[in-house]
């Protein structure tokens, strides 16, 4: 079993780590899905014999920007301060508000 780690961008509630999580988990392969809202680091494992492409392209098809996570990325947190409310007052990518 292999893991691999995605930055996911536009993450920001509960619906949209549900939206992440239904994306990804039914590609083959896939055997689990961990999302950690607040850094916005996605941890997929599973038999991904077929590498990062078809869960970045999953994502991208769901409404979000992912890229391959590196240690930088985690460890200095990419997610930004939300404005009031979810959002900011946009619509997400997982369409709240």
């Amino acid at each position: 079993m292999s893991t691999i780690d995605l930055q996911v961008e536009g993450m920001s509630c509960g619906s949209c780590v549900k939206h992440v999580t239904q994306a990804l988990q039914p590609l083959p392969g896939v055997r689990g899905v961990e999302v950690d809202l607040p850094s916005g680091r996605v941890r997929v494992s599973g038999e991904l014999a077929q590498g990062s492409a078809p869960l970045l392209r999953a994502l991208t098809d769901a409404g979000y920007t992912a890229k391959l996570a590196t240690d930088a990325a985690i460890s200095t947190g990419t997610s930004q301060p939300k404005a009031s409310g979810c959002h900011g007052g946009v619509t997400g990518a997982c369409g709240c508000r």
